[in-house]
């Protein structure tokens, strides 16, 4: 079983990390601590999870006496308590400083000397309290530890300002810290505000306010102007504007009226709306939207791990050197000058706490999938940025990715004694049992060249498809065949062939060819320039796979810019291309529609379904869902996870920099504890405001 909590009171990245590592050390217990969210989830697979749960929460006070565990309450009074927690020790530093600072001029030393102890143990006695509980633990390696040691020993060596000052920067930095993480929360929060909490239900007669749980499928909600569609449905009544921006990331509005679809999370602009529901809550398109960002962090990247690892480490080790620097030296001088290395050494033990890589690198990846989402792209996890950022091959499925889908028929040919209307009407009558886009695109010319005539079935007689073929049926008391050239003279008919750019559909009637009908796809208008923003981020290697026939493929690839491509492909052949790619140690992309390509999209590196958010094949099978379908989004889901990407590496390697710097300075006596404490908190805030930059579009 899983169970979702807060933790409040945790203000140390590389503590939420061990204390994630200690509880799945409990037999039957795993968790995952999101610093940023403050989320740990538990999940429990034990004979009595909730006696099991009970231990794990006394764990967790026992490891840090400091984290109260909560149930979800409203996030506003989360905030406000966590805002009231700051203000006091704003407050409590506040009045520590002005301490400080007068007592600077105080004559006296044993007074001086008392002051400084009693403003020491007021702006630090949380962590001191800390520091000691985990001490009695075992737990030596902490920064509560670290600090406290550093800070007792400069006041040891006489050094009471630099003493308290580690304790009040070090505080400070927390604060901000928190302030910094705070308004990522915040923004990613806004994002998931889209849900209406309530619908208006309609019974034909009375309108009733409810909550979604209570709606059921195929009920009337009445949607009033300025109000969030609350449920996935079709508009019975009523013409409108919605803004789907939420949903999106555009800001051009949409004319909806009766018979069009409508998702949840759109904001209803000008007019009543009726709409019959179509999905329950749980299934919204809202509610997934929510889902995928609030599980996006649950997936961890080799960078996050990476510094994972590297953490266990990199404490140890400074300490270790700290001690090197505090008893080697003083060796060669008959410890005549242990002092000052002793203050070399604590100033070591400052720069040791691996806080800002910690906080800094799950930090820029939940900024990035909140800018994902601000323009309508949702991604399942940070390790899917990371690849996606490293994309250098992007597979294109074609029909509903770079063309529209919608078929319309392009030419229309009869040989010598058949008419064009007679061949399109014996075309619908064939194709109309199939649900396929071409078949639906023939339908329509032909309902609309009638005026709406209606296929009579009873002229049609031993119907029969044959997959990847065509049409094999009598009509009208004439054997007839509709279908690829292939098909027909596999069936004996003499075939006239043409090459023409889009779908053919060969005539037999009577067992004699009659003529043809050619059914083109319309390219979607940004396809062309979604190709050369790909290319321009250096990603040349560029192609499409196809089930259409070869002249199709190539006369799409000549007008969007594309040189490569694979036609007359079966579902399977796709997933044989892609791994070929991936074989040959490229990182493949496959971008598709998300309902015929689900073996493509889950066989890809990274797989992007287009517009596929009301799929539940294409959010199970992809790794990235754009919620529009624009082609131009590839390249900037591509530019945004790079640009991701970027930062993380900008933060582990400027934080391990710096401090590797200053120790260096610190080690051979160049600066003492100032510097040390910006390597620590400063370089920590630093981290923080640059990962904050992958929130920005």
């Amino acid at each position: 079983m899983e169970y979702k909590y807060k933790l409040l009171r945790m203000h140390c990245a590389a503590c939420a990390l061990a204390l994630e590592e200690h509880i799945c050390k409990m037999e039957g217990v795993s968790a995952q601590i999101n610093y940023v969210t403050k989320i740990i989830k538990i999940n429990i697979e034990t004979e009595k999870p909730e006696e099991t749960l009970e231990e794990v929460k006394k764990e967790i006070v026992n490891f840090d006496h400091m984290i109260q565990i909560v149930d979800f309450e409203d996030d506003e009074d989360i905030a406000r308590r966590e805002k009231k927690e700051r203000n006091k020790k704003i407050i409590r530093l506040s009045v520590a400083t002005i301490i400080m600072i007068a007592n600077i001029f105080i004559p006296i030393f044993w007074l001086k000397v008392i002051i400084f102890a009693l403003d020491y143990i007021l702006v630090s006695y949380n962590i001191l309290i800390s520091a000691f509980k985990n001490i009695l633990k075992g737990k030596v390696f902490d920064e509560n530890f670290l600090m406290t040691i550093a800070s007792i020993g400069a006041f040891i060596i006489e050094e009471f300002v630099e003493a308290i000052c580690v304790m009040l920067l070090f505080e400070i930095g927390s604060i901000l810290e928190d302030l910094a993480v705070s308004k990522s929360r915040k923004t990613i929060k806004s994002l998931l505000e889209i849900k209406q909490p309530y619908a208006n239900l309609f019974d034909g007669e009375n309108e009733t306010q409810v909550e979604l749980g209570q709606v059921e499928v195929g009920n009337l909600i009445r949607i009033k102007p300025g109000e969030k569609i609350p449920l996935d449905g079709e508009i019975v009544e009523g013409t409108s504007y919605l803004n789907m921006s939420a949903l999106t990331g555009e800001t051009k509005e949409k004319i909806v009226q009766p018979g069009d679809k409508v998702l949840s999370g759109s904001i209803n602009g000008s007019s009543v709306l009726l709409v019959k529901v179509e999905k329950l809550e749980s299934e919204s398109t809202v509610t997934k939207i929510i889902e995928l960002v609030e599980k996006a962090t649950d997936s961890k990247a080799k960078s996050e791990k990476f510094i994972s690892k590297f953490s266990r480490y990199y404490t140890p080790t400074v300490i270790v050197l700290a001690l090197i620097i505090m008893f080697i030296p003083p060796i060669f001088s008959g410890y005549r000058n242990f002092e000052t290395f002793a203050y070399r050494s604590l100033c070591f033990l400052v720069i040791s706490c691996p806080c800002a890589l910690v906080i800094s690198v799950p930090l820029t990846y939940f900024a990035g999938i909140g800018s994902f989402a601000k323009c309508g792209i949702m991604v399942k996890g940070s390790n899917f940025i990371e690849t996606l950022a490293k994309t250098n091959s992007i597979v294109f499925d074609k029909t509903g990715t770079l063309t529209k889908g919608e078929f319309e028929i392009s030419e229309i040919y009869a040989k010598k004694g058949y008419k064009k209307g007679e061949l399109l009407e014996v075309c619908a009558y064939a194709e109309s049992f199939s649900n396929h886009s071409i078949a639906k695109s023939v339908l329509k010319a032909y309902e609309e060249k009638t005026n709406g005539k209606v296929i009579n079935s009873a002229w049609i007689n031993g119907y029969e498809e044959v997959a990847g073929k065509g049409v094999k049926a009598n009509i009208f008391l004439q054997d007839t065949l509709v279908g690829n050239a292939k098909f027909l003279k596999e069936n004996g008919v003499r075939v006239i062939e043409v090459n023409k750019p889009g779908t053919t559909l060969y005539i037999a009637i009577g067992g004699k060819f009659a003529g043809y009908i050619v059914i083109s796809d319309t390219v979607k208008p940004d396809a062309e320039d979604a190709i050369k923003k790909i290319k321009e981020l250096g990603i040349e290697d560029i192609s499409i796979c196809t089930g259409d026939e070869e002249n199709v493929a190539k006369s799409i690839c000549s007008k969007i810019g594309i040189k490569k491509y694979y036609a007359g492909l079966l579902p399977e052949d796709k997933v044989f291309i892609i791994t070929d790619k991936v074989q040959e140690g490229k990182t493949v992309a496959f971008v598709g529609d998300g309902i015929n390509d689900a073996p493509s999209l889950a066989n890809a590196n990274v797989g992007i379904a287009m517009g596929g958010l009301g799929s539940d094949i294409a959010v199970e099978a992809s790794d990235v869902v754009i919620m529009t379908d624009e082609p131009n989004k590839v390249a900037l889901s591509i530019k945004k996870a790079k640009k991701t990407h970027r930062i993380v590496l900008e933060n582990i390697i400027g934080s391990i920099g710096i401090k590797i710097a200053i120790m260096l300075l610190v080690a051979f006596g160049f600066s003492g504890m100032w510097l040390a404490v910006f390597a620590d908190v400063g370089v920590n805030l630093l981290a923080v405001l640059n990962s904050l930059r992958a929130l920005l579009k």
